[in-house]
């Protein structure tokens, strides 16, 4: 077991990433706390995970509420007694507009839960990390090349791939590891509206590999940076995109 005896913290643990990172770890050998905002979606998560014979426990978290994170941090050592890897992985997208179409309160609240809860996240959970430890953020293809009507979310992930460079500087002597991968459109509830427009046919074929990506190749991903096969690897970006960029 690539995990075994690692306790896991996976943010977003309802949504289709972060659920499949959560069982991944899971048969990988971790315990796993599912983090979430959505109590209903997040206690299916742990249930699936139980149901196959491993260590899950759910925490209602807002990623953006410094409170609710520094009590997810503190709830999964008094669970299982040591955190040794944190995917920052909750997020939210939004409709496309235009930027002087893009409202306030929308972008403050698309910064708030992209970005600062991964700050938060790194905030409260480094201190409490052991050495050989690793975080994973989610960062997104967009946050690379920008993305046109969708403003907030490339900042905000563009922000992100910086936070994790700044931080795996900082951390590098702790043997605390902090690298991001960056999806591409990948099979989520997040793309739902994708999927209603005549773009869609573009959309889902604008790779190398031309097809939409699954949530579990991008839990492959993560698993291998939270693993110690990536040992050597940290303040990288890790693209699973399936060549988008290379078109």
């Amino acid at each position: 077991m690539r995990l075994k005896d690692k306790v896991a913290i996976v943010t977003g643990g309802s949504g289709d990433i972060g659920r499949a990172t959560a069982v991944r770890f899971a048969i990988e050998g971790a315990s796993v706390m599912v983090a979430d905002i959505n109590e209903e979606s997040g206690l299916e998560t742990i249930q699936m995970i139980k149901d196959d014979g491993g260590k899950a426990e759910f925490i209602r978290t807002d990623v953006s509420n410094p409170q609710d994170v520094e009590k997810m941090v503190t709830s999964t050592i008094d669970t299982f007694g040591k955190l040794n890897i944190l995917f920052n992985n909750a997020g939210v997208s939004i409709e496309e507009k235009k930027i002087p179409d893009v409202s306030l309160d929308t972008w403050q609240k698309v910064m708030d839960i992209n970005s600062t809860g991964v700050f938060l996240g790194l905030k409260y959970a480094i201190p409490k990390m052991e050495a050989g430890s690793s975080i994973i953020n989610t960062a997104s293809v967009a946050g690379i090349k920008g993305q046109k009507l969708l403003s907030a979310y490339t900042a905000s992930k563009s922000s992100v791939i910086a936070i994790t460079k700044a931080a795996a500087s900082e951390n590098g002597r702790k043997n605390i590891r902090v690298n991001a991968i960056a999806p591409g459109v990948i099979n989520t509830e997040m793309v739902t509206f994708w999927k209603e427009t005549k773009k869609w046919p573009a959309i889902s074929t604008a790779n190398a590999l031309k097809r939409i990506g699954k949530p579990e190749e991008v839990a492959n991903a993560v698993l291998f940076l939270a693993s110690d096969e990536s040992s050597f690897i940290t303040g990288e970006t890790l693209l699973v995109d399936g060549g988008t960029l290379n078109l």
